[in-house]
């Protein structure tokens, strides 16, 4: 099975949005550069909803293109499916999306798709293995990637972190109760305004 990495961009603070769910400036450094995730373009990869194809510096390039080419599956929560509408069955890396929640999938929204939705972290972490067979699990940060990471279930955190204070927010750790250690960094890159950090959890 793939490694399960817990990944968003953060500010220095420790918020992946604000209290209104914006995130700011903290995506600008996907489009501050001149180099493309992809050689030929970044089509696939362009779900921003800008239009715009990423291109960042080439430290961030050469970081991010072989993560998220790695990625065969994401785990989302139902509050993030809901604001981006699930990208449009389109997520921007991986074949596959697994969403957290309560509720199933909305009537008639894109069948074409590879979305499935399950109650509990459990089975979206197994349902999600499943999917991606060798490749990478990607979960996204916040409220449901904390419950993940506390049930045990995260292998490595990473974090892109932006010269940002935001002061109040979504936390990159959620509501996460109790303490957990991550090793010492075995990925640190310094992009143009990013800093790519990505910890292995202690057992």
């Amino acid at each position: 099975m793939g490694t399960v990495i817990m990944h968003d961009v953060v500010s220095v603070d420790g918020f992946i949005a604000d209290d209104n769910d914006d995130v700011g400036s903290l995506h600008d450094w996907y489009f501050n550069g001149d180099t493309p995730i992809t050689e030929g373009g970044d089509q696939e990869f362009d779900h921003s909803g800008a239009g715009s194809p990423f291109k960042m510096s080439s430290a961030s390039a050469e970081y991010v293109r072989p993560m998220w080419e790695a990625i065969g599956t994401i785990v989302m929560g139902r509050k993030l499916f809901d604001l981006v509408n699930g990208w449009e069955g389109h997520p921007p890396a991986g074949d596959h999306v697994v969403v957290v929640s309560h509720r199933p999938k909305p009537e008639g929204w894109h069948p074409e798709a590879s979305y499935h939705f399950v109650d509990g972290v459990t089975v979206a972490i197994d349902k999600a293995k499943e999917l991606a067979g060798e490749r990478t699990v990607a979960v996204n940060a916040g409220e449901v990637g904390s419950q993940i990471l506390a049930a045990g279930l995260v292998d490595e955190v990473a974090m892109d972190v932006v010269p940002v204070v935001f002061g109040s927010g979504k936390r990159y750790f959620g509501g996460i109760d109790g303490k957990l250690l991550l090793d010492d960094p075995h990925v640190v890159i310094q992009g143009d305004r990013v800093l790519h950090l990505r910890f292995k959890v202690s057992r």
